[in-house]
C-alpha cells in the first residue's frame, strides 16, 4: 500500500498535510499509531527549474555550430573509403 505524500515541514519540526488529498490518505487510510517507513526528497524550485531552461534556450538560439557535422578527418576517411569501393567496383570515374 504505497502513497505519495506531500507534507510541509513546520519550524516546530512537525509535518503537515501539505494538500487535502495528503490529509484525506492520513485521516482515512492510516490508523492512529500506525508507524509509516518514507523516503524523502526535497521538490524542485519550479522558479529556477523554469529559469534554468530559459537559460539553456537562450544559449542554444546564439550557438553556432563550427565545422559541419563531421570533422575533416572524419570526411577525409568517408571520402577514401568511396574512392576505395568505387575503384573496388570497377567504376571509379562515378564519383
Amino acid at each position: 500500500m504505497a502513497h505519495e505524500l506531500q507534507l510541509i515541514k513546520q519550524s516546530s519540526g512537525i509535518l503537515i498535510p501539505a494538500t487535502p488529498e495528503t490529509s484525506e490518505i492520513l485521516q482515512s487510510k492510516i490508523k492512529l499509531g500506525a508507524v509509516l517507513v518514507a523516503e524523502f526528497r526535497q521538490v524542485r524550485n519550479p522558479a529556477f527549474h523554469r529559469r534554468f531552461f530559459a537559460l539553456l534556450n537562450l544559449g542554444f538560439e546564439y550557438w553556432e555550430p563550427t565545422g559541419g557535422a563531421i570533422s575533416a578527418n572524419e570526411r577525409k576517411l568517408v571520402n577514401g573509403y568511396a574512392k576505395f569501393l568505387a575503384a573496388y567496383g570497377g567504376n571509379e570515374s562515378a564519383l
